[in-house]
C-alpha cells in the first residue's frame, strides 16, 4: 500500500456526482445539431494545484492549451482548477470524460503526497492503481533507483486503461487513460514540446479539424446601443459564436465573431458593421 494511502483511496467506490452532465456547445443558443456543424470536437482542461487556488502561483497552462486547441479547430468546453485531492480530481474527470472527446490534466503528477492526479483518474474510471513495468523501466532510465521503498510509486498507473504515448522527443512517455491525457509539463516551453509530440502521435487522438475563422471588431458605442442588433445576429448566424469584451471600462468594446465557415463569419461581421456605419473597425485578435 502507498504510504500516504493513495492506492487504497483510489480503489474506493466513487462518490455520486450531483452535477448534471451536459454536452453544450459554445453558442448563442444553438442546438447540438447546429453546433456540430461548427465544432466537431471538444476538450476540457483540468489543472490540479492548491498553489493556484491559494494565489501563490498563476495558471499559465490553461490559457496556453486553449490557444493550441483552438488552432487545430477544437472547442474547449471548460478549464477547471481543483484541489490536490483524489475526490476533487475524480469528480471533475468523471464529469468531463463523458462529455468531451479529450480531457487534459496538468499537475499532481509525481511522488509527493499532493500528487494525486493518477489516483483521481483511477477512481473516476473505477479501477485501482497498479505497477506498470514498462513505465517503471522508463523511470529507472531517467532517474535511476533513487526512490525510497521496495518499488517506485511513480510507476503506479490506473490498471487496465493506461496507454503510454511514446515519442523520441519525450524524456518519458505521456500517460493516456481512455480519453484522459495527463501532461507532465512544468512550464509553457515544456508544454509546447509535449503538444507537438501529441500532434505527431496518432494514438493521442488529436485529429486536426476544420480551423476556426475569426473577426474582431472594435467600437466606442455603449453596450446597450449594439445589444439589440447583436441579439438578432445571434439568431440569424446561429453557427457563428458572437461574444464581446472590453479593453477598459470606458475604453473600446471588442466584438468577436468566430466560426468555421469563412463566408458566414464575414457575413455576420459585415452586417454588424453595416448597422453602425463607420463606427466599427477591425482589430487584431490579440487585443
Amino acid at each position: 500500500m502507498l504510504s500516504d494511502g493513495r492506492l487504497e483511496r483510489a480503489g474506493r467506490a466513487k462518490k455520486t456526482s450531483n452535477k448534471t452532465e451536459t454536452n453544450s456547445v459554445a453558442s448563442n443558443g444553438m442546438n447540438n445539431a447546429e453546433g456540430e456543424q461548427m465544432i466537431s470536437r471538444s476538450a476540457s482542461v483540468i489543472v490540479v494545484g492548491d498553489e493556484i487556488l491559494f494565489g501563490t502561483v498563476e495558471d499559465k497552462f490553461g490559457a496556453a492549451l486553449c490557444k493550441k486547441l483552438h488552432e487545430i479547430g477544437w472547442r474547449v468546453s471548460q478549464v477547471t482548477v481543483v484541489h490536490n485531492e483524489i475526490d476533487s480530481v475524480a469528480e471533475e474527470v468523471e464529469q468531463c470524460k463523458s462529455t468531451d472527446d479529450v480531457v487534459f490534466i496538468f499537475g499532481g503528477l509525481g511522488p509527493l503526497h499532493s500528487d494525486v492526479s493518477l489516483a483521481g483518474v483511477a477512481k473516476a474510471f473505477g479501477v485501482r492503481l497498479a505497477p506498470d513495468e514498462e513505465f517503471e523501466e522508463h523511470l529507472s532510465q531517467l532517474i535511476g533507483n533513487s526512490y525510497i521503498g521496495d518499488r517506485n510509486e511513480m510507476a503506479l498507473l490506473p490498471e487496465g486503461i493506461t496507454e503510454l504515448l511514446h515519442h523520441k522527443m519525450l524524456p518519458l512517455p505521456l500517460i493516456k487513460c481512455k480519453n484522459v491525457i495527463i501532461l507532465s509539463a512544468t512550464n509553457v516551453d515544456e508544454l509546447d514540446m509535449e503538444w507537438n509530440c501529441l500532434l505527431d502521435t496518432q494514438e493521442s487522438g488529436l485529429l486536426r479539424t476544420k480551423p476556426f475563422v475569426s473577426k474582431h471588431l472594435s467600437t466606442l458605442l455603449p453596450d446597450v446601443k449594439i445589444a439589440p442588433v447583436v441579439a438578432k445576429l445571434c439568431l440569424e448566424f446561429s453557427d457563428v459564436y458572437i461574444g464581446s469584451h472590453r479593453i477598459s471600462r470606458k475604453g473600446p468594446l471588442v466584438v468577436s465573431l468566430i466560426g468555421k465557415d469563412y463566408q458566414r463569419v464575414e457575413g455576420a461581421a459585415a452586417k454588424l458593421s453595416g448597422s453602425f456605419e463607420g463606427l466599427f473597425s477591425q482589430v487584431d485578435s490579440s487585443k
